[in-house]
């Protein structure tokens, strides 16, 4: 047991796979051991997206170099192509891969969001149309987990019913909230591997406190069938104090026990910001989306390598990383091949993936400092303040949503 600033740590085994181990706070952030077959990881954590399980335009040695702990797969397009029955009988996602370390799978439900045109949302379920072939998948509570469990990630997430948090009509919240509450016993009852596979589940209740709390509240009521828990439909267009008000309501009231994922959460500050308000695993597709349009993420903020002054620019992408890319190229480099090779995109994935690494490793370094596996000057770039917080949300602080 680990105490630091009057909180000791616990220990939970959750299943035969899947541990959790808080060891550490520091006001509301958390540090954490996460122990998902074969290797641990630490929170907080960000997990790169890869739609068809692997991230584009890199390898899994890559992702390994990169100390990359955990991919998240998109159940939807994974039972598109390849299929979970292919996927089951080659031994698994991880297997299919050749990838050693975590997985994740979502539910399905962000595709209500993205893909809300070709979508048709009743109590059974959600029709979609595939927007490859036209053709039409229903995807219940029951065949989303049957599809994961034929996945076989490490963490798989129960079916939820997903509305935009820009949605302007307040009952459609609502139904979303309480349907979500009555997918969750089916997920549950459909689950055929929880002591393999590691069940979340997903508050909704957009930008309402009070639905907010009610799904909180009915997730809790079936904590024993949860080993963790997600904050879902935020990261979708509304303000930001609005975003950080929800977060901190909803992990000021989840148990200290288990692991809170906010999902859709990429930006580095925001990162740092739902961290520092009790988060511990996050997701997005934004690092290696806007490698894709030339963009590097540096602790200053992004660097726009299509611009013509990085044409001259001899200096590396951040000159305290320690990707390959920061050792071997320049910002000339990059900037004369971004707009012609294939390949530079893939260089800056690489290195925008390593930055977001780089960050929850230096914030788990803040918040249990005895870890040594990072060294303590990294931590230096580290802006966990209450002066950092403040400037960029001066009307929250960061006990708001102990109520």
């Amino acid at each position: 047991r680990q105490r630091r600033c009057g909180v000791e740590s616990v220990r939970v085994d959750l299943s035969m796979t899947f541990q959790f181990e808080l060891i550490a706070t520091d006001g509301r952030a958390r540090a954490a051991r996460l122990s998902l077959h074969p290797r641990e990881s630490r929170t907080p954590m960000f997990m790169p997206v890869g739609t068809q399980g692997s991230v584009k335009g890199l390898t899994s040695k890559q992702m390994e170099d990169l100390r990359c702990q955990t991919v998240l797969g998109n159940t939807y397009h994974l039972e598109n192509r390849p299929g979970s029955d292919l996927l089951k009988e080659l031994g698994g996602l991880r297997r299919f891969n050749n990838w050693s370390g975590g997985t994740l799978t979502d539910s399905g439900g962000f595709q209500m969001v993205s893909l809300l045109d070709l979508a048709e949302i009743s109590e059974d379920g959600v029709t979609f149309q595939s927007p490859i072939d036209g053709q039409q998948m229903m995807l219940t509570p029951e065949r989303s987990i049957h599809v994961q469990n034929g996945i076989g990630a490490d963490i798989i997430m129960a079916l939820d019913d997903v509305v935009s948090s820009v949605h302007h009509e307040s009952s459609r919240f609502e139904e979303a909230t309480r349907r979500t509450l009555r997918w969750i016993d089916r997920c549950v009852a459909a689950h055929r591997r929880p002591s393999e596979q590691a069940l979340f589940g997903i508050i909704q209740g957009g930008l309402d406190q009070t639905l907010r709390d009610a799904c909180v509240e009915g997730l809790r009521a079936r904590n024993d069938n949860l080993p963790g828990y997600a904050v879902g439909g935020l990261a979708g267009g509304e303000e930001k104090d609005a975003f950080c008000r929800v977060v901190a309501q909803c992990t000021a009231s989840l148990p200290d026990d288990k692991p809170r994922y906010v999902m859709g959460v990429g930006y580095p500050l925001d990162l740092v910001v739902c961290s520092a308000l009790g988060a511990d695993m996050f997701d997005c597709v934004y690092p290696s989306r806007t490698a894709r349009f030339g963009t590097a993420l540096i602790p200053e903020g992004v660097l726009r390598l299509k611009t013509a002054a990085m044409a001259s620019d001899y200096r590396p992408i951040d000159s305290e990383c320690d990707c390959m890319v920061c050792m071997r190229y320049s910002r000339a480099h990059l900037h004369a091949k971004i707009t012609k090779e294939p390949n530079a995109a893939s260089l800056l994935t690489y290195h925008n993936i390593r930055y977001q690494m780089r960050l929850c490793e230096q914030m788990h370094q803040v918040t249990y400092p005895t870890s040594k596996h990072v060294d303590d000057a990294s931590t230096a770039s580290v802006g966990f303040s209450s002066v950092a917080f403040q400037n960029e949300f001066p009307g929250l602080t960061m006990s708001d949503g102990n109520r």
